[in-house]
């Protein structure tokens, strides 16, 4: 391995990008790339959208940083329109998703007191830092940091008697994905959101959403949880929500909100005004048109995969513009992204088997027809090959 001075944190692919421009990406040599990942669910609208670069542009001309010393009437804007967008109250801003699921946890174990436990689901993935890590319901993600952080539960997900069952006295708050994109693009079982959201208003503890992936529009609202009809008590989100600069937001009720007090929280560089600006344009634009094109989109896009009628494929699943699509035994989803990549298209894998696509909010039908004419190359290759 030639050295570069990187931790080696990653198994990069082959290809250095140097410009972008809507849909597409171009490398070092000019050549053209469709991008169906979006930097991992982050670039929805796209790369070098106009009205995202000049928001940024103008900011940049004023200034950078100052720190959450002072007051911010931009970052107080995207709070507002974020707290009517989740019906909730209150926005703490950080840098990214991990950050905002531990703000999540932090504000829910000081509102429970001596309340601590907290409940996920297995395959869940929330983060890397030591309270997201623990939270996270995948042990190989566990494998040589331990002992992690105590107080978490993971029970098998979209079984609601599961999360029942482990529910204790010292339990204050579940933590749940309305869809699990690292663990494979996983959709529950129909109504298992609001029975779980019945549960825990029952049973006087909160409801954490991690819509860190699926929040900004991905799935076709601008939070998923809004499919299932619930307000839950607090919000984690970040990825798409400044197409691409940095920054996360943990949004919560009044009542989590009213546990916090100054010196309990807080990040140097959350809110940075940079990505304030470009979030601010993020969230005109999830507008009620291009939220209905987003389900449009996505259902082209899942339509067109059945209609591949591909013995290779087990399971098509997901919502909106998040989709896996799980291969049978012996098709590595790796393999398939390399091979991809080869061809001029992007896409994304969940473990061994799964391929997930998160291409941007404005995809056509030409980019989907060439994705899915790929695909199927790609696939049919792989079958004449093992053959």
């Amino acid at each position: 391995m030639n050295y570069s001075g990187l931790l080696n944190t990653y198994s990069r692919y082959p290809v250095e990008f140097v410009k972008g421009e809507g849909a597409y990406l171009y490398d070092t040599e000019g050549k053209e790339y469709v991008d169906f990942l979006c930097g991992i669910a982050v670039t929805g609208f796209g790369h070098n959208h106009p009205d995202i670069k000049n928001a940024v542009q103008k900011q940049l001309d004023g200034f950078w940083h100052v720190s959450n010393l002072y007051h911010s009437s931009a970052q107080e804007s995207l709070a507002k329109k974020l707290a009517e967008q989740s019906g909730l109250n209150y926005v703490f801003f950080s840098n990214s998703g991990t950050e905002s699921i531990e703000a999540a946890i932090k504000f829910a174990r000081k509102f429970g007191k001596e309340k601590y436990e907290i409940i996920t689901t297995l395959n869940s993935f929330h983060g890397r830092t030591f309270g997201s890590l623990s939270a996270t319901g995948q042990y190989k993600f566990w494998e040589g940091f331990a002992p992690l952080v105590p107080g978490f539960k993971h029970v098998a997900f979209g079984e609601i008697e599961a999360i029942e069952n482990a529910i204790t006295d010292n339990t204050v708050a579940v933590l749940i994905e309305t869809i699990q994109g690292e663990g494979g693009v996983n959709v529950p079982p129909s109504g298992y959101i609001k029975k779980l959201r019945e549960l825990c208003t029952a049973k006087g503890i909160l409801l954490i959403i991690d819509e860190v992936q699926t929040g900004m529009g991905r799935t076709g609202k601008f939070f998923s949880y809004l499919h299932h009809d619930v307000i839950p008590d607090i919000v984690a989100t970040a990825k798409g929500i400044a197409n691409g600069i940095p920054l996360g937001a943990t949004i919560c009720s009044k009542e989590v909100a009213d546990a916090i007090k100054p010196g309990n929280h807080g990040s140097t560089f959350g809110g940075n005004p940079l990505a304030i600006a470009a979030a601010n344009v993020v969230a005109d634009l999830l507008n009620e048109k291009t939220l209905a094109s987003i389900q449009d989109s996505g259902k082209i896009l899942m339509d067109g995969l059945h209609g591949l009628h591909m013995n290779e494929i087990k399971e098509i699943r997901g919502k909106g513009l998040i989709i896996g699509v799980e291969m049978q035994n012996g098709f590595s989803s790796k393999d398939i992204a390399s091979a991809m990549l080869k061809r001029g298209v992007l896409i994304g894998t969940s473990g061994d088997s799964v391929i997930r696509l998160l291409p941007p909010f404005i995809i056509t039908e030409k980019e989907i027809s060439k994705f899915l004419l790929t695909f199927r190359n790609v696939v049919s290759d792989m079958s004449v090959q093992k053959n």
